[in-house]
């Protein structure tokens, strides 16, 4: 004996009644499953518009972000120069007051053009 259960053998076939009150069940059925077929579909369409933006918001804020992190290091670099240029700036800055003064550039000029004054020898030594 099995545990199985066995379908009668050839059942006979039932008629349905066919009166108002039944139809009207049917009727009612096949709108519910209608009804329930169309928001399947609506929810598909809508989950799949969801979809479609958080992957196009994603990536607009992937690329952002890239896009800041990229001028972010433009601006450390910017910053950067900028301070060699100050420094450059002051001593450029200093240049020109030393090249004002008279001392200086007769110390230049013997040092650089080794123009001597007047009974003055100049030596040069060797660079090492």
């Amino acid at each position: 004996m099995s545990l199985k259960r066995e379908k009668p053998a050839a059942a006979p076939e039932i008629a349905s009644i066919q009166n108002d009150y039944v139809r009207s069940v049917e009727r009612k059925e096949k709108r519910q499953m209608a009804h329930k077929l169309r928001l399947f579909r609506r929810l598909a369409v809508f989950g799949v518009v969801v979809l479609l933006a958080s992957i196009w918001i994603g990536t607009t804020i992937y690329a952002q972000s890239q896009t800041l992190t990229e001028k972010e290091q433009l601006r450390e670099e910017a910053k950067l120069a900028l301070e060699e240029v100050k420094k450059e700036q002051v001593q450029l800055e200093e240049q020109i007051l030393l090249l004002n003064d008279d001392e200086y550039l007769a110390k230049l000029a013997k040092k650089e053009l080794f123009v001597s004054e007047n009974g003055e020898i100049i030596f040069t030594l060797p660079e090492k």
